[in-house]
């Protein structure tokens, strides 16, 4: 290939390692991870060295008895730039669409924490697996159906020799965690109905649009690449109505559009679902992505006997008829339960209790899904019917064979 040439990367070539299922996966054997032993550290590879890869690598350092040893990203300045900051000599970072597998294939590397663009998590997660290491990912799982497939089957094969760790940060939050277990044991009554929305202000650029390579800087307002802002962002709430629930919805119906926020991209800025769950609870949901004066994170349950009310970054209680219940502030959220993530991952990794919480959460991305499908389409999509489509999103990228080199311009 000459340095002319920009070849048209789908999904299928982009990441070659992955696979629809993973029938014939071989796993390493986790037991000879270096960072089991008592006075050894987790030696940690990080895939994606955006704003927040770098960040939860420093989380990493500072509250785990972890070492971040190697770095990938597309793009060489953000490589460069999280060397920097975690201390990762030159020699161990990698850049370009493939730069991961030569990641995931260090020895020394015990386990990888993916925060990459949701499209390529898949392809990324199967690879990590399949050579041994731990994975701790951010959410969403994946963008389309067979993503989401693909991960579980991946870290269902992994069961019980590696950890798999989604990083939902209400799911590891003491409030949350006690207004869950309160609604369960039936607190606010047989829940009724319930809403939960997701408004905030807009996303910055990370460069100016026009290009392949700026297209893949600003992937949070590409709809392949994050899979819109419903399955990007929203899923924190949609997440925690199921947790509350204790169910995924059945079928969903909605829209929503693009008028506030059209510069970039091409991602919706507004969306308006009702999801049925089981024995016909009703949610209402609703984002935005644009708003000036107003951010707020919440879901609410109305049951029989009570309502629970939980925001991200708020408040969490319970009100019902026999007093309630008082719950608490959740303003370091963000960054809290992160932490705590980190630490859990570490300690199973440590002990052998292994972790695997794919499941709930390839649930949740597609519950986002499925408001993305209803909404997109403007009609009732079923949870059934969503899932015997499994619809692939293909990002049909086009990219340089400089792009890890082009510098940053914005």
């Amino acid at each position: 290939m000459t340095g002319n040439e920009t070849p048209r990367v789908g999904r299928r070539e982009f990441l070659k390692t992955a696979s629809a299922g993973t029938a014939g996966l071989v796993l390493a054997s986790a037991g000879a991870a270096q960072g089991t032993g008592a006075n050894s550290k987790l030696q940690l590879g990080i895939i994606g060295c955006g704003g927040r890869g770098a960040w939860i690598g420093n989380l990493f350092q500072q509250h785990s008895n972890t070492k971040v040893v190697a770095l990938h990203d597309y793009f060489e300045d953000q490589v460069l730039s999280a060397a920097q900051r975690l201390d990762v000599q030159a020699e161990c970072t990698y850049t370009g669409i493939d730069g991961y597998k030569e990641l995931v294939a260090r020895e020394d590397v015990d386990a990888v924490a993916i925060i990459s663009p949701p499209y390529f998590h898949p392809d990324q997660v199967v690879a990590a697996l399949a050579a041994g290491k731990h994975v701790y990912l951010a959410k969403p799982i994946a963008v389309d159906v067979p993503g989401c497939k693909a991960i579980v089957d991946a870290a269902n094969a992994a069961q019980g020799t590696l950890s798999t760790l989604v990083d939902f940060q209400t799911r590891n939050n003491e409030f949350f965690r006690e207004a869950a277990k309160r609604v369960h044991e039936g607190q606010i009554g047989e829940p009724v109905c319930g809403q939960t929305f997701y408004h905030t202000g807009r996303l910055n650029l990370k460069a100016q649009p026009g290009t392949e390579v700026a297209r893949v800087r600003n992937w949070v307002f590409d709809k392949a690449l994050s899979g819109d802002i419903i399955v990007e962002q929203n899923i924190h709430v949609l997440d925690v109505a199921n947790w509350f629930l204790e169910a995924h919805p059945v079928e969903a119906q909605g829209t929503g559009g693009r008028k506030a926020r059209t510069d970039v991209g091409d991602c919706w800025d507004h969306f308006i679902v009702t999801y049925r769950y089981p024995n016909d609870v009703l949610m209402d949901f609703s984002s935005t992505q644009f708003n000036v004066g107003f951010d707020d994170l919440c879901t609410r349950v109305f049951g029989k006997e009570g309502t629970v009310e939980s925001h991200y970054g708020g408040d969490v209680f319970i009100k019902d008829r026999k007093g309630g219940w008082p719950g608490g502030a959740t303003s370091t959220i963000y960054q809290d339960g992160a932490i705590n993530n980190i630490k859990d991952f570490c300690a199973s990794i440590e002990t052998g209790e292994y972790l695997n919480n794919s499941q709930e959460s390839a649930n949740s991305t597609l519950t986002s899904i499925l408001g993305r499908m209803a909404a997109y389409e403007g009609r009732p999509v079923t949870w059934d019917e969503m899932m015997e489509r499994a619809e692939r999103l293909d990002a049909n990228l086009i990219l340089p064979e400089n792009g890890p080199t082009t510098p940053r311009q914005i």
